[in-house]
């Protein structure tokens, strides 16, 4: 038995037959004889809503509102996927971040992680249930909902997974790894199986969207083996893992892009 961490981003429960399949993939996970904890982003495109909505009432909206705001879109992501796993016939139960309880520092739209406290998860868990949490959020010290920035529900996936020692976070998303460079841009990209902390760092930092950069500082700190794979295929994915000898040989792991950046050159 394995203790996993399954996060699901905004693609892969873009409608209600994503989510469904989220439900499916969760419960067969179970049913393998694995922990299951499933962390969930706000549907596709929903924070984005949100967040106008908010900018269409005033021009400079409260940071600490629209934390209230923005949250709101995992919240309703968790309680579907919570119903979706109940009406496959599993067991699951939602948590937001104030009942982890994910503790936060103040600043709002952009909290870092202090503490995560795991019982809540672990008493969900020994009753057979799939603890479904949202992603994204926490809450500070005066009990104040707080976000953590764009990408956030990565790093709510992987700080949870070194919080209660999972055996794996598995991050699902709409591609089944990481290429050396974007398929959509170059076709003969490959994926790479494995790849380290380090490197997928720094493809990060460059660019790379795969992962949110907090995330994989948080792994690196604590060892937590990060697997990216694709919601829609059971292929294996890429394993983001400390350094070995295989991997100290690559010399090049992956080529980043930033499609805002210009350079221009003048000549005499």
């Amino acid at each position: 038995m394995a203790l996993v961490v399954q996060k699901f981003g905004g693609t892969s429960v873009g409608s209600i037959d994503r989510i469904r399949n989220v439900a499916r993939r969760a419960i067969a996970a179970q049913k393998r004889g694995d922990d299951i904890v499933v962390i969930v982003s706000a549907m596709s495109g929903e924070t984005n809503r949100l967040l106008g909505l908010a900018h269409e009432m005033v021009k400079v909206p409260d940071a600490r509102e629209m934390d209230v705001i923005a949250s709101t879109g995992e919240q309703v992501t968790a309680a579907l996927t919570a119903m979706a796993i109940q009406n496959e016939g599993g067991q699951a139960r939602s948590l937001l971040g104030h009942q982890v309880k994910i503790l936060t520092d103040g600043a709002f739209t952009k909290a870092r992680i202090k503490t995560i406290e795991g019982s809540k998860i672990f008493s969900t868990l020994k009753k057979g249930q799939i603890a479904v949490v949202a992603g994204f959020q926490g809450v500070d010290e005066e009990g104040d909902i707080t976000t953590l920035g764009r990408g956030g529900s990565d790093t709510s996936a992987v700080a949870i997974a070194a919080a209660i020692g999972a055996d794996a976070c598995e991050i699902y998303t709409d591609v089944d790894g990481v290429y050396t460079t974007d398929p959509n841009i170059c076709p003969s990209a490959r994926k790479i199986p494995r790849i380290s902390y380090e490197e997928m760092l720094e493809l990060a930092s460059l660019g790379a969207k795969v992962l949110q950069i907090r995330s994989v500082e948080i792994a690196m700190k604590y060892g937590v083996p990060v697997h990216v794979r694709s919601s829609f295929s059971d292929a294996e994915g890429t394993w983001v893992t400390g350094e070995d000898k295989s991997l100290e040989d690559v010399v090049v792991a992956g080529v980043a892009y930033d499609k805002g950046v210009r350079a221009f050159t003048a000549s005499a």
